[in-house]
């Protein structure tokens, strides 16, 4: 089985059903998803978990209608404020970043031919400025913004279960005025992704 995690349904409203594939959605930011991807994991045994959802695109590196497989992600609201270190007891480090898994990106890699690949950066907050976006492109590189892709990743890893995120561009990270949001078609790149990862990947009910 295949665990798939959107944010809200509506995402993957165009997602045909299909044997050996649980679509959950799980609630929006990433408090909701890492409680929600720990929940699902709870109730069944999969193989692999995926992220699939909408998300923004970092001018000048994804455009709305793309699709991009997010090889990494970074949560940009823990830790100290404009980045550093912190001062914890006992040795503690705080899970600032984590990774799809490089088996799974390979396999979606040669399927899906001239697919975006890239970093991504998780905000509870959606960013509307261009300013938040230029320190956000400066701190992370990121090519995508999302509010789920961290905690859906970090919770697979803590279930030891190979996961991968698939994001289709809905609009551009910045200035709401100039996003150019259109959620069709960042749920149609959403859906094609998956499809074509599913291809990719064995499938047993």
């Amino acid at each position: 089985m295949i665990l798939v995690v959107c944010a809200v349904a509506a995402e993957l409203k165009a997602f045909a059903p299909r044997p050996g594939v649980d679509v959950v959605a799980v609630g929006v930011g990433p408090v909701e998803a890492g409680i929600g991807t720990l929940h699902a994991i709870a109730r069944g045994r999969y193989r692999y978990v995926v992220n699939a959802g909408i998300g923004g695109g970092f001018r000048n590196r994804a455009n709305v209608g793309d699709a991009v497989a997010v090889t990494d992600e970074h949560y940009a609201d823990i830790g100290l404020e404009g980045g550093g270190a912190l001062n914890l007891p006992d040795g503690i480090t705080l899970r600032e970043h984590v990774a799809s898994d490089d088996a799974l990106l390979a396999s979606y890699r040669k399927r899906a031919g001239g697919a975006l690949f890239g970093p991504g950066v998780t905000s509870a907050t959606i960013t509307t400025t261009d300013r938040r976006a230029q320190e956000l492109a400066a701190r992370f590189s990121p090519m995508v913004e999302s509010m789920e892709g961290f905690a859906v990743l970090a919770a697979a890893a803590r279930a030891e279960i190979p996961a991968i995120e698939l994001r289709g561009i809905s609009n551009l990270v910045g200035d709401r005025a100039a996003s150019e949001w259109d959620f069709r078609a960042g749920a149609a790149a959403t859906v094609h992704a998956l499809e074509m990862f599913l291809a990719a990947v064995a499938t047993p009910a």
